[in-house]
């Protein structure tokens, strides 16, 4: 029996988009003849065959929402979740949830395994991994089997579907300026690697602050760190490089982690080297959860309001599922950050 194969192959094989050749398997007039007729006997000879259940679901709903979030244990994912079933709840839906753990191959199956079970529609904030490898071609062959998807926090420009975001580059800025309101000039940056697109965001918000109020970028008060699977190893690391920066740079007076474990991280080297916080050095982070709010001192944070993002990443995705037009535009939904003033600043 010859192996199965994607839509992906196929367009990859006869250098054609996922779009034309799913268009070209349900015989669309959008397609020339010629290319219709390639890609099906190319879909014929290797055994292409179209996900049966999947195709059904748009005449046979089920009132159930698969979500898919890279971490269990992060608070920000936690409060989407929560947005999510209790709007979900309201309008008569179930919600089934996946965790990816920052796999990309994880993340494919999570989306098969959902979709043969029988989902509506996805609501998914991409692995680490996917963001690494750019790779999204089983978010875009479940969107041409015409399953609405949402993607929230994580997203990429290359997928197109409805997404709910906060604005990274402001929520930044926010950061920063409230340190150097604070008279802080010498600020570390504890970032991800840029194919994150939040941690590239937020550096850029860094960044533009600093010009806005004329203080020169110093690269080497920026750490990157590529924890993919943010293992305790790879958070041992970080502990390290955050101590080799405070000695290299005595002037070091602030320091904004785009993540609240970074910011613990640091508040946890600051301590080991008897840094007082926030005399000496101030703190801010991202994220207003459990850690930030009892950490000693208590964290400073920018807050990305993860309640609401799942309500409105709900909202959007059964607002598509209940409008019978196919041909209404997508869109992004910005949320608003807000800054929440704890022990770990003096304001």
């Amino acid at each position: 029996m010859k192996k199965r194969i994607t839509l992906k192959q196929i367009a990859n094989e006869l250098n054609y988009s996922i779009s034309t050749v799913s268009k070209a398997l349900k015989n669309s007039s959008e397609i020339g003849d010629d290319a219709k007729e390639k890609i099906k006997a190319f879909a014929k000879l290797y055994n292409y065959k179209p996900n049966n259940v999947a195709l059904s679901l748009k005449n046979r709903k089920t009132k159930t929402i698969g979500v898919i979030i890279p971490e269990m244990v992060h608070y920000f994912f936690s409060k989407v979740i929560m947005g999510i079933e209790k709007y979900a709840k309201k309008k008569g839906y179930n919600v089934i949830i996946s965790v990816s753990n920052e796999s990309f191959e994880k993340e494919v199956l999570n989306i098969e395994t959902l979709v043969d079970g029988q989902i509506d529609g996805l609501i998914i904030s991409l692995s680490k991994e996917t963001m690494l490898k750019q790779d999204f071609h089983h978010i875009n062959e479940t969107l041409d089997l015409e399953i609405p998807i949402v993607l929230f926090d994580r997203v990429s420009n290359n997928v197109y579907c409805d997404k709910v975001i906060i604005d990274d580059v402001e929520g930044a800025k926010k950061a920063t300026n409230h340190l150097l309101s604070n008279e802080r000039k010498n600020i570390l940056l504890i970032t991800t690697e840029d194919y994150v697109n939040v941690g590239r965001l937020r550096t850029m918000g860094y960044i533009d602050s600093l010009k806005e109020n004329n203080i020169e970028l110093d690269n080497n008060l920026i750490i990157k760190v590529d924890d993919k699977k943010s293992s305790e190893k790879e958070l041992s690391n970080i502990e390290d490089r955050i101590q080799k920066a405070l000695k290299s740079n005595k002037s070091i007076d602030g320091i904004f982690a785009v993540n609240e474990i970074y910011a613990a991280s640091a508040l946890k080297v600051l301590k080991k080297n008897n840094k007082k916080i926030p005399d000496e050095v101030e703190v801010i982070g991202f994220t207003d959860g459990v850690i930030s709010r009892f950490s000693d001192p208590s964290l400073t944070t920018i807050d990305q309001h993860g309640e609401t993002i799942g309500k409105e990443a709900c909202k959007m995705l059964i607002d598509r599922l209940n409008n019978s037009t196919k041909s209404i535009p997508y869109t992004t939904k910005t949320i608003e950050t807000t800054i929440t003033s704890r022990q770990s600043t003096r304001s």
